[in-house]
């Protein structure tokens, strides 16, 4: 009797959705001191998208899970899962994952926001591949979308240049062919949080004249640090993968990092020991850093390039600090 391969959460869907509106460095030029040479030469962003209008984060959300329903034929009702990864959600509560629901007329799934900062998509699918591998549900979304000019301070030079809006949305199912997700490394320290946080707004710092008079609802960086971080953790995790996988190189079609800094991307595929111009997908330039969107908008922006079977490393690091790797054989 021959016996069935083990039920992988596999991608069988992926849409995106990122606003019409182009910032580019010459305008940001004019409304801070800064400039295209400077900001191209630290983090390699040439632009990035704005959602302009009184629309929060699910705006963009629900046009990346109505697109993938419509074009994919998904009946809404057989959905079972939504995990929205987001650090902007339309309010505290309730959760954004249940709006998307409500305006995509998926009923009866359970829904749950998750907050891993920049890191989230990846948490966010190793969360929603368990519920798939377990028999909680045949079909599940994972929405990973950001706002981030809500939260960006366009006074500050160093911040301001960095972050973009734009939202992704990927569909999991189970597979038996031994595509899906193989492996993930999820970690975190909390010694992240002196470096990369918004200091006002929760239950610590409520909201309150002082706050907003003080600019203190706007991320804080410090880049020195967060970088430092970065480069080390992403490029350790992204290499353990591999290595715990014996996976060489050459086994790998693409690394798909989290597009925060081209020097941090650099390192980590030096770590791999993978080639950087055919082997590592970027899109920092057109879009910065949408945090948990990027790998998602990742995927949709490189979809046609992926073949049946292609071993992909998803690598992301985030505030808390939070960090991981993915490894995914691709199934469509």
């Amino acid at each position: 009797m021959e016996i069935s391969k083990k039920l992988r959460a596999a991608i069988t869907a992926i849409e995106a959705y990122v606003p019409d509106y182009i910032l580019t460095n010459e305008e940001l030029s004019t409304m801070v001191d800064t400039s295209d040479e400077w900001i191209m030469s630290r983090v390699g962003i040439r632009e990035r998208r704005i959602l302009k209008g009184e629309h929060g984060m699910t705006f963009m959300a629900v046009k990346a899970v109505k697109a993938l329903l419509e074009k994919n034929n998904v009946d809404p009702s057989e959905i079972g899962a939504i995990i929205c990864s987001t650090v902007t959600p339309d309010m505290v509560f309730p959760s954004s994952a249940s709006i998307i629901a409500g305006e995509c007329g998926i009923v009866d799934a359970m829904t749950f926001d998750m907050n891993a900062a920049c890191a989230g998509f990846i948490h966010a699918l190793k969360t929603a591949s368990l519920y798939i591998e377990s028999g909680f549900c045949k079909k599940a979304l994972i929405v990973s979308g950001e706002k981030m000019s809500s939260i960006t301070d366009y006074t500050d030079r160093n911040t301001c240049p960095l972050f973009g809006d734009g939202a992704g949305a990927v569909l999991l199912e189970g597979r038996t062919d031994g595509t899906g997700l193989q492996d993930a490394i999820l970690r975190t320290d909390g010694v992240g949080k002196e470096f990369l946080y918004m200091y006002a707004g929760g239950s610590l710092h409520p909201a309150t004249h002082e706050t907003v008079a003080n600019r203190q609802h706007y991320i804080y960086q410090d880049g020195k640090n967060v970088f430092k971080w970065a480069v080390t953790k992403m490029a350790d995790v992204s290499a353990e993968i591999m290595e715990r996988n014996n996976l060489q190189p050459e086994d790998i079609a693409y690394l798909l990092p989290h597009q925060a800094n081209l020097r941090i991307i650099d390192a980590v595929a030096n770590r791999m020991g993978i080639d950087k111009e055919t082997k590592v997908l970027i899109n920092i330039d057109m879009y910065g850093n949408t945090s948990s969107a990027t790998i998602p908008i990742l995927i949709w922006d490189n979809q046609s390039k992926f073949k049946k079977g292609d071993n992909l490393i998803f690598s992301s690091f985030g505030a808390g600090f939070a960090w991981g790797s993915v490894w995914l054989k691709w199934s469509i």
